[in-house]
């Protein structure tokens, strides 16, 4: 098992439950020692990122190295979610990574994730664990200490 400094959470949002449950399992697959949150909304997801709602009283829960973002989500989109993400204080955002991870095929929805600073990868589903190992390398340090 590799480690990397950092990165204690994946953080999944994708409103199809068993998409999720397939992606957990790559995470796991890969190897890399983190815990894995699936949730299928954004409120959710910014929720569990702040701390807040349903996760204020779980201080325990490891903070998100790397989100998987969907797009196409009903009531708020992958889209609302960077919108909000954007205008959160930086304490949440420090040292987290968001990859869109889609079946979009549409060029506009891959022009607009490039040209958003904060979304470092434009995946598309489903997600193997040799994706998830590729980001951890590029972003974080390897725990030497293990």
């Amino acid at each position: 098992m590799k480690k990397f400094k950092g990165l204690e959470c994946v953080l999944l949002v994708d409103d199809d439950r068993f998409i999720n449950i397939v992606q957990s399992k790559a995470i796991l697959k890969a190897g890399i020692g983190v815990d894995v949150k699936a949730v299928t909304s954004v409120e959710e997801a910014l929720a569990f990122l702040t701390g807040s709602g349903p996760y204020e009283q779980t201080p325990h829960i490891s903070r998100p190295g790397i989100i998987f973002l969907d797009i196409n989500m009903p009531g708020l989109t992958g889209w609302d979610f960077m919108d909000l993400y954007h205008k959160l204080d930086e304490s949440y955002k420090a040292k987290v990574i968001v990859a869109m991870l889609t079946t979009s095929l549409n060029p506009d929805d891959h022009q607009r994730a490039l040209s958003d600073g904060s979304i470092v990868a434009f995946l598309h589903k489903p997600l193997r664990s040799n994706m998830v190992i590729d980001l951890a390398e590029r972003f974080f340090d390897v725990d030497e200490s293990i």
